[in-house]
């Protein structure tokens, strides 16, 4: 089913190492997703540890990491918060089931028609998102319980950490890439601060991460339709979310290896991942952008690393919680802003002036509503509009050339696509009243797409036809032929040399 990737010594102590720094950094997200979520810290947990296990065994993408997510925790709160988190289980187990089938289904391979500028939008979107997630560390407990900016010299510590942080893991590989940049940054920076007895914030300040295994648990919820009513739209949402993150992640992880991992596969790594997380009491998850540019950038490009970074993670859980609870949050937030910087898309800028202006604009759009709203209604909206934007520039192709032939019967040769976006300008070609008694229209050198197009040719006809003019439609489909209506046997439709191609209507098939 699957293999390590490793044939050296030195590949798989890379992998280890690899996967212990994912684990490091894996740790602060899963708990403040679970808090997103308003669950316990311990689903949390859970769901980074199986979700990157198993996404890493039947996943489709070696190197990538899974784990809990902020943009399907966001999905989760107001079911948690209205039916309570039982029925969180339910439908992470039928979202993981949703994902199955559409591995399948073999869908997986739609995320290909996700134009580029979308995708500059998604990664700078979450690059952002990312950012501002860390921002929160930048605060500490007041009094009522209400959390404050840090100001003073605790924060002078804390950006001063943060620096520290950066700077390892930027200017070590330069000295060494024996050791992780990442994983020798996190434990410099907590035996300094162990050391010297500096007064920051650690992990062990968000929540206790000290738990037992988990264990298989069935939801306890109604096995009724009332129950598969409330939790069917969230299971939706949730396999769709998921799915989108994980492929737009795989595809961008294929560009910085240069390799290319395999959609469906993944579709269906996700799903077994969910199914069997919402059966041992996790909150679901789905591929982690951040966490696998960690990775990536610490060498992990294995099955191998993501898990051992789930295994690491595990066992921070069952038996290392009181050391993991003394890194100092700074580290991680150091190591994150240096994920922050290595996803950001800073050529986009420079491109800003020299591409499209609607691609511009998609890409701005993109990164907006990912950080506004969830990266699945980014993604959506930014494929739609460039799809309008596509239709609009091709309506403006179409064209015809006329003239007579020697019977004197007046020739139009149709060029450019036929269908929603350029029926308006195709009829504007044509002036029934005025041609001669004998008109030809080619379609040889145009494709008929839609059923818009079949109308605009079923009503030209019938114009030339009121105008008591005989009309020769040349080179149409079978299809275009079968749909021609209105104007019945009263006009010719040349059969010979006819294209074979099928337009898209609902009233075939």
């Amino acid at each position: 089913m699957f293999q390590l990737g490793c044939a050296t010594r030195a590949c798989v102590q890379n992998e280890i190492l690899s996967g212990l720094t994912v684990a490091l950094a894996l740790v602060p997200e899963a708990v403040a997703f679970a808090f997103v979520a308003g669950v316990d810290p311990l689903v949390g947990l859970y769901a980074a540890f199986m979700v990157g296990l198993l996404a890493s065994i039947f996943g489709g993408r070696p190197g990538m990491i899974s784990g809990a997510t902020g943009s399907m925790a966001v999905v989760m709160v107001a079911l948690v918060a209205q039916h309570g988190v039982e029925y969180l289980f339910a439908a992470v187990v039928l979202a993981g089931l949703l994902q199955i089938t559409a591995g399948l289904l073999r869908l997986g391979k739609y995320i290909r028609i996700v134009p580029y500028p979308v995708m500059l939008g998604f990664v700078n979107g979450l690059a952002i998102v990312i950012f501002l997630a860390q921002l929160q560390h930048f605060q500490e407990p007041g009094g009522a319980g209400v959390h404050q900016w840090m100001a003073g010299h605790h924060l002078y510590i804390f950006i001063g950490l943060i620096a520290l942080t950066m700077a390892i893991t930027h200017f070590l590989p330069r000295l060494t890439t024996m050791v992780p940049s990442s994983l020798a940054a996190i434990i410099t920076v907590t035996l300094l601060v162990i050391g010297l007895n500096i007064d920051t914030k650690s992990v062990g300040d968000l929540a206790s991460i000290h738990g037992g295994l988990p264990s298989f648990h069935i939801a306890s919820v109604p096995f009724s339709w009332e129950t598969l009513r409330i939790i069917f739209p969230y299971a939706i949402i949730l396999a769709a979310v998921g799915l989108i993150e994980s492929l737009l992640t795989l595809a961008l992880i294929d560009d910085i290896t240069n390799t290319r991992g395999k959609g469906n596969r993944e579709c269906i790594g996700q799903g077994i991942a969910n199914t069997v997380t919402g059966f041992f009491g996790g909150m679901g998850g789905c591929a982690m952008i951040g966490q696998s540019m960690i990775n990536v950038n610490s060498g992990g490009r294995q099955r191998l690393s993501g898990i051992a970074a789930a295994l690491f993670l595990l066992a921070f859980i069952l038996f290392a919680s009181g050391l993991i609870e003394l890194i100092p949050m700074a580290a991680l937030v150091g190591v994150m802003f240096i994920v922050v910087l290595g996803t950001f898309e800073w050529s986009s800028l420079r491109i800003m002036g020299k591409i499209p202006r609607t691609d511009a604009f998609v890409l701005i759009l993109v990164s907006g509503v990912t950080v506004a709203t969830d990266l699945a209604v980014a993604v959506i909206i930014g494929v739609i509009v460039s799809a309008l934007a596509f239709a609009w520039e091709h309506a403006k192709h179409i064209n015809v050339r006329s003239y007579d032939d020697e019977k004197g019967s007046r020739i139009y040769e149709l060029n450019g696509p036929l269908f929603f976006g350029s029926v308006k300008n195709f009829l504007e070609l044509f002036h029934p009243e005025t041609d001669p008694d004998d008109v030809i229209i080619e379609f040889q050198h145009s494709r008929v797409a839609d059923h818009s197009a079949i109308e605009a040719i079923d009503n030209l006809a019938d114009k030339y036809i009121q105008a008591g003019k005989k009309l020769h439609l040349r080179h149409l489909s079978s299809e275009c032929r079968e749909l021609m209506k209105k104007a019945g046997n009263l006009v010719e439709v040349n059969v010979m040399e006819d294209p074979h191609y099928h337009v898209a209507d609902d009233q075939l098939g």
